[in-house]
Formats: C-alpha cells, sequence, structure tokens
C-alpha cells in the first residue's frame, strides 16, 4: 500500500499505521487507506489480529478541516467506522493523543481499545452545529450507556484516558509512551486469551424508555437556546436501540438535518473566524518581553485583569490609591479565586502560595518601575486616564508598554499625555475579565507594531480572542452595542415594553435581552457617558433616554442597587419585572407627545438587527474592524450574540444583505439621521456581493 495509510506485519499481527501528518486528520486519502488495509487484512490469511495506529504525536484527531464546505468524496466516514467493524478478524485501535470526533468513532468501529495514559478522547462535533454522524450516536451507548453518551456530546468535552477507562469507552490504559508497541503487546495478549470478534454494536443495551428520551429532550432544548444539533443528538441516539443497519440509517437522517442547516454553517464559520482574527497586520512583528505586568485600580475589573494574568503565569503589580483601597483590592482578587477554592479546584494554600509569590500590592506607583506592561483600569472619564497616564509616564522604565482598559474613550488623546504615545495602546477586557475571553487591543495613531504584538501576545497568554481595533468612540464592540441598544430605547419611547425587547432578543439566542444587560452592567455607566457627550448632542438627533435618565435619578441602576428594570431584591441575580418602570416610560412617552403603538417581536428584530448589521458596516468600511469577521467575533465572545447564528455580519449574509438594506431605507423615512445608511452596506449589495467576500479580500 502507499499514501497515508501503511499495511505491515508483526509476526501474525498486521499492523495498520496512519501517517497525515500533522495530526492524521481523517481525509479522503485515510479514509481510503483505511478501507483497503482492512481489505487486506482479511484477505490476509497470515494475519490473526490487526492493530490500527497513528505515527507521530496523535491517533487521527479528527476530521480534515480542509474538506469543510467542499462537496464530499468517498469513502464516507460511517462506512469506514462500519468496514473496520465488520472485519472477520480482532482489530484493536491503539490511541495516543488527542482523539477527538471522528478518531474516536473510528477506534469504536475497532473491536478493542487500548490507550496511553496520556491520550485525551471527545466527541466535540457540538462546538460545529453537528453531532457524531459516523456511527458515534450508536456505539457510544453500547459502551457507555446513553446518560454518559449525551454528557460527553452535549459537553464536547475531552475526557482523559484514565476516565475514559472508566466509562467503559476503552479496554486497557498503557503508560509506555510508544502507542505501536502497546498496541502490539495487547494483540498479543488478545491473541494468547483465544479473543475474537467483538462488534461493538453487538454488545447489550437497555432501553430507559420513551420517558427517558423525553426528559433527555427537554434538557437539551434548555441548555441549548435554541441550537437543534443537541436535541438531534438525542434523537440520533434512540436508533441505538434499532437493529444495526436501521440505527445507522437513522443517526444519518439526523444528522444530516444538522449538516445541511444555517446553523452548522454559522458554527463553522465561528470555528474557522475564531483562528483567522489572530491574522493581523502585527502578526508577523517580535513583541516585547512580558514576564511582570501591572494594573492600576483593584476594583471589579482590575482585579479581573490580576486574575487572568495571575492564570497566564505573569507577576503582577497592583496598585491603588491608600492603604484601605488597596485591601479592597486583595480582598476582590481573592473573591475571583473563592469559586475554585470552594469547588476544590484549587486549595486555600495554593491561593495563598499563588498571591505570596506573584503578588505585590502598593499605593505607590513607584513600585510598578520594573513592569513590562503597565495597565490601568480607573473610573471612566478622560481628565482621570490622562492624570494617570501622566503618572505612568514619569514612573515606567523605557520600553515598558502603557495600556488602557478603556471602553469608549480616544486612545490617542490619552496616548498624548505622555511622553511616549509610541508605546500606549488599548487593552478593552470584558468584565469578568478572568472569564470573558474578548480582549479589544486598540491601536493608536502613533502605536508602535512591536507594542500592538505585545497586546496580543498578551492576549495569548490569557487565552483570550484577541481583535484588533481602530480608534473610534467605542471601539468594535461598544460602538455597535450603542446602536442597537438606541434602537432599542427608540422602540421602547414608540410603544414596545422593554420586557418583550428583552424576550424577543432571547428567542433570538441571546442569554439577556439589552435592558437585562444593562442591569447586569449598571444603569450608571451608561448615564455617565450620556452626560460626557452632552455637549457635542447634535439637538436634531433624537436623545431617546430619557427614561433611562429617570431611572438613573431615582437610583434604579440595575443589579448593583437590587433595582433596575427588574427587582433584585436580596441580591437575586434575576427577578420580576420593576413595577414602577412601564408607569415611568408612560410618563415619558406623555412628556415627548408620542402615541404609543403596538410592536411584535419580528418587527423588533429586524430593527434591532438592520442597526446593529448597518453600524457594523460603517465600523468595516472605515477601517476601525479589519474584516467583517472581527466583527463576528468580537459580538460573539464579548456581547452573547449566539454563536450557532455565526456573527452579525455573518447572519446578515444569511438574511440577504438586499433585505437588511431594504429595511434600513424603510426606517430611514422615519428618522434619517439614525438610519443613514452605511456606504459599504450600499456597494456591497449593488455588486450582488456579501460581507464574506470581504474576509479574504
Amino acid at each position: 500500500m502507499s499514501g497515508p495509510v501503511s499495511y505491515a506485519k508483526d509476526g501474525d499481527i498486521a499492523v495498520i499505521s496512519i501517517d497525515n501528518p500533522p495530526v492524521n486528520a481523517l481525509g479522503q486519502g485515510v479514509r481510503q487507506g483505511l478501507v483497503d488495509a482492512m481489505d487486506q487484512f482479511d484477505a490476509d490469511d497470515s494475519a490473526k489480529i490487526a492493530v490500527i495506529v497513528g505515527e507521530g504525536r496523535t491517533f487521527p484527531a479528527g476530521a480534515d478541516i480542509s474538506e469543510f464546505g467542499k462537496p464530499p468524496t468517498g469513502p464516507a466516514l460511517p462506512d469506514v467506522a462500519t468496514r473496520i467493524e465488520r472485519a472477520t478478524k480482532p482489530v484493536v485501535a491503539s490511541i495516543h493523543g488527542t482523539s477527538l470526533g471522528g478518531g474516536l468513532e473510528i477506534s469504536m468501529g475497532a473491536h478493542y481499545r487500548i490507550a496511553q495514559n496520556t491520550a485525551k478522547v471527545g466527541l466535540p462535533e457540538i462546538h460545529l452545529g453537528i453531532f457524531p454522524g459516523a456511527g458515534g450516536m450508536i456505539r457510544a451507548p453500547k459502551l457507555i450507556g446513553f446518560e454518559k453518551t449525551l454528557e460527553i456530546v452535549h459537553s464536547g468535552r475531552h475526557v482523559k484516558a484514565p476516565e475514559a477507562l472508566g466509562m467503559g469507552l476503552i479496554d486497557v490504559v498503557d503508560e509506555s509512551g510508544d502507542a505501536k508497541a502497546a498496541g502490539i503487546a495487547y494483540a498479543k495478549k488478545l491473541l494468547e486469551e483465544g479473543a475474537g470478534v467483538r462488534r461493538t454494536t453487538d454488545l447489550p443495551l437497555e432501553n430507559p424508555g420513551k420517558d427517558w428520551f423525553d426528559a433527555a429532550r427537554a434538557a437539551a432544548a434548555k441548555k441549548a437556546r435554541g441550537l437543534m444539533n443537541f436535541v438531534e443528538a438525542v434523537n440520533a441516539a434512540e436508533g441505538a436501540l434499532m437493529p444495526v443497519d436501521e440505527g445507522m440509517k437513522h443517526e444519518r437522517e439526523h444528522y444530516m438535518k444538522c449538516h445541511m442547516s444555517s446553523q452548522r454553517a454559522g458554527m463553522v464559520h465561528a470555528f474557522f473566524s475564531e483562528r483567522a482574527v489572530a491574522k493581523v497586520p502585527e502578526a508577523k512583528v517580535e513583541p516585547r518581553p512580558l514576564k511582570q505586568i501591572g494594573v492600576i485600580g483593584g476594583g471589579t475589573m482590575g482585579a479581573g485583569i490580576t486574575a487572568a494574568a495571575l492564570n497566564a503565569g505573569l507577576s503582577v503589580v497592583m496598585v491603588e490609591m491608600n492603604p484601605e483601597a488597596v485591601a479592597r483590592g486583595e480582598a476582590n482578587l481573592r473573591r475571583n479565586y473563592a469559586s475554585s477554592v470552594a469547588k476544590g479546584r484549587m486549595t486555600q494554600e495554593a491561593l495563598d502560595g499563588l498571591i505570596a509569590s506573584k503578588m505585590t500590592f502598593s499605593d505607590d506607583y513607584a513600585a510598578m518601575s520594573d513592569c513590562d506592561l503597565i495597565i490601568e483600569a480607573v473610573f471612566e472619564k478622560m481628565e482621570v486616564k490622562k492624570e494617570v497616564f501622566g503618572k505612568i509616564d514619569a514612573i515606567a522604565k523605557p520600553g515598558a508598554v502603557l495600556a488602557s482598559n478603556t471602553s469608549y474613550l480616544n486612545i490617542d488623546e490619552i496616548a498624548a499625555a505622555t511622553s511616549r504615545p509610541q508605546d500606549v495602546l488599548g487593552l478593552h477586557f470584558f468584565s469578568p475579565a478572568h472569564i470573558m475571553r474578548l480582549l479589544e487591543v486598540v491601536v493608536g495613531e502613533k502605536t508602535l507594531p512591536e507594542v500592538a504584538a505585545t497586546g496580543f501576545a498578551l492576549g495569548r497568554m490569557m487565552k483570550k480572542v484577541a481583535v484588533r481595533s481602530g480608534v473610534c468612540d467605542g471601539f468594535i464592540g461598544n460602538r455597535i452595542l450603542a446602536k442597537y441598544m438606541t434602537v432599542a430605547n427608540y422602540m421602547v419611547e414608540d410603544g414596545a415594553s422593554p420586557y418583550l425587547i428583552d424576550e424577543a432578543v432571547r428567542e433570538f439566542g441571546y442569554p439577556m435581552g439589552p435592558f437585562q444587560m444593562g442591569d447586569l452592567a449598571g444603569l450608571d455607566i451608561g448615564y455617565f457617558n450620556r452626560q460626557g457627550k452632552a455637549a457635542d448632542r447634535n439637538p436634531n438627533v433624537r436623545y431617546g433616554a430619557g427614561f433611562l435618565d429617570e431611572m438613573y435619578h431615582k437610583g434604579w441602576l440595575g443589579q448593583k442597587t437590587e433595582i433596575g428594570f427588574y427587582d433584585y431584591a436580596g441580591g437575586a441575580r434575576s427577578g420580576p419585572p420593576n413595577p414602577g418602570i412601564m408607569p415611568l416610560i408612560e410618563a415619558e412617552r406623555e412628556k415627548l407627545g408620542v402615541e404609543p403603538r403596538e410592536f411584535t417581536k419580528e418587527e423588533i428584530m429586524r430593527r434591532y438587527i438592520a442597526a446593529m448589521t448597518n453600524e457594523a458596516a460603517k465600523v468595516v468600511g472605515e477601517g476601525i474592524a479589519l474584516r467583517p469577521l472581527d466583527v463576528d467575533m468580537t459580538a460573539l465572545f464579548g456581547y452573547g450574540y449566539p454563536r450557532w447564528r455565526g456573527g452579525p455580519m455573518h447572519y446578515a449574509d444569511e438574511v440577504g444583505l438586499d433585505k437588511i438594506l431594504a429595511d434600513i431605507r424603510e426606517f430611514e423615512k422615519e428618522d434619517s439621521h439614525f438610519w443613514t445608511p452605511a456606504p459599504l452596506l450600499v456597494q456591497l449589495v449593488e455588486e450582488g456581493k456579501k460581507f464574506a467576500d470581504l474576509n479574504n479580500a
């Protein structure tokens, strides 16, 4: 045999090796090679047992992603797994590295499985809008039962070999580190024991009953929040109770429903975009060294950034304005680890040791003089930021990167407060900073490429999805957020209930609606932002936030005051509507002379999506975001946009840019200031193109 699969002999053992670096992906050549090897094995009278093993660093790690979006070529993976299973003599899969998805499905087609103790297995297809479709939903229940199957399928998690052994996914764990030798040794042992063919699909399986499956479907639907593959995986698993050929057909039917859906397309777009977002102009530039960073501010954001840095292995100097604030900062930092300690993921001794060895707390800026990067997380006012940067400039060592965690403010103006604007950039973390994965790296007019590269390097160390942004009010995410929040406010003034808007947005797939999100963030943030822009506000532009200002004056600031749009009495994280909201809104409508009208959820989402898409097109058209995919990743990782919709730009392509532009032009008749069509959107519609066409430009 030639190609990525080879057939060799070790006495009476056939050794079938897969060599398709770097991860032995199951591309067409590997699939065909495995089928050919099984044919050769069955025809080889001198071979009593076969061992399938991966060369290099892993057993097949899964599907070949280069084939995504291309016409399928045979043999199909389900047929390959079935061909292995139907071999007339025993077949062993010897697993090492990370065997996921199709790789694990191939091994389940084998009759016996041995894995190195460092190996990991899993069925993560749920993250691509599908589920295991090469017999995985039929064979896994036979090995580990329905409950464990659905747990690992719905979580998509990687299962370490010892746990997989306990489950029954594999038969033996080996610690030699040599998968080929271990597989051959296990095969010899099986021959000595007289072990024969043991087909996974022939194993007995108890039927848990219709009620169990109905409950599993209900639980999956709740967890999925609109993503169909969670429920379809349960449906497919029922095929394990059918005769094998019928069950495989049943699995395939449900798999193809997901495979052909727009949800899968959105998830695949998100998968590739998450990797492509790192391709920025500064990617080829060497970043400056990062070993110790300074964090100014020990509040929620500062403590979160500090925890993210500690988790990345960095040393941190936290500076606050006085000893009392320093103590609060340390308490906030420790609070970020409280859950890990309580759940046993970290001991109190380990936390104390981490803080003792990696943390310095001070009320003196000079304590940061040796830091490689200093980031401020102080109050969101330009005067405060400038004062802080003046102090940083005075003590930071030459070559230190000076960063602002501002959410909105002009990085160039902040940089001008220093003698080294070339060393300044924005690093906009999202709260809680040690958990949220988005990091906007804001590159100023004078920011050096190596300084921007250092920002991206920090993001990688912290396992963030770092998105490059230019300088504008709100950068990528908050600039677009401001527009769809504004249109939500307009709809409230015009007659829509904020609770109906929240419900419509949740049904679209967001974890919470805009008014719930406002309560979570704190309604005072928006108030101060509006006040800061009041002097420059165009009197001809609709304000739309009068009822929000009234809420601020009443002290209804959201969860922090236990009352906002919703009632959070007793510190609850959710609650019923605040009964005072609708009278307040009705009074505002009367003040404005608005005759309220009815809104449907469909109209709410048309306006919401149109506002989001239009502003996103302006952000891309102005070069604030490099590509549409950068907007998509910002929305997914920072703003709760449903991943299965791919992101606002991808979703706009799915809906049709011409339809969205038609909506904008219809709404423009009501308010030409707010609904001015983005030039890029108009251009793409006129040229018959999509946002996707710009991702590879």
